[in-house]
């Protein structure tokens, strides 16, 4: 059942609590509040706006930061009073650098890795905000420097690596060697502007009602 701005039910400050989740990893980024105003920006613009408590005025994530956020779907919740901004994240979504601003566990224990979808999509943020500044002592901007023919290079010897490692069963070998081909494949992405997201659409595409379609049939 669609809803419509009307259906928001504002505090009496006027403001909802607004969620904050990565559409292509689902992880939970951050939680902010919104007036209307704001929420009627985001809807128009696909910026993620908010409204800061603090300060007393409306605010565009990554306005100054560069760490935007481009909405791609917003949702309200049963009882009309939280919203759900999904979005696509570039770079860390909370101000102390990391990719989420819920990093901080309260239960004993490690929780579990994020998968590998999740860790692809931050590794690919990172390399996007090195390519933006290009810091010194950073191996993406010196890899980046040796153009696009440099790190293709890089992808082919990593293949090579990974074939190595998998004819030797080597799985300690393999996971490492894989690791690096993805790293440089993301690599690759990011200097052309190709995102993880948009791969995630073609390969999506080819699922099946019985499993996962090949490229092409070998042979």
């Amino acid at each position: 059942m669609s809803a419509a701005l009307d259906d928001v039910r504002f505090g009496a400050d006027g403001l909802v609590a607004v969620v904050t989740q990565d559409v292509r990893t689902g992880a939970v980024l951050m939680q902010a509040y919104a007036d209307r105003a704001a929420i009627e920006r985001t809807l128009a613009t696909r910026e993620a706006t908010y409204w800061s408590r603090s300060r007393g005025e409306q605010w565009v994530k990554g306005a100054t930061s560069g760490h935007t956020q481009r909405v791609v779907d917003v949702q309200l919740d049963c009882d009309s009073d939280s919203v759900l901004y999904r979005v696509e994240q570039t770079g860390p979504a909370c101000h102390t650098g990391e990719y989420s601003c819920f990093h901080r566990p309260l239960l004993d224990g490690t929780a579990p890795a994020a998968g590998l979808d999740g860790t692809l999509e931050r590794v690919y943020g990172t390399i996007s905000e090195r390519l933006a500044t290009l810091p010194e002592t950073s191996y993406v901007a010196r890899l980046h420097a040796g153009g696009i023919d440099r790190v293709l290079k890089k992808i082919s010897e990593e293949a090579g690596e990974v074939l190595l490692a998998a004819k030797n069963a080597d799985r300690a070998e393999l996971a490492t060697e894989a690791a690096d081909l993805m790293f440089h494949l993301l690599f690759a992405l990011a200097e052309v502007g190709v995102s993880p997201g948009d791969v995630a659409a073609v390969l999506q595409a080819r699922e099946g009602k019985t499993g996962l379609k090949g490229p092409k049939e070998v042979g």
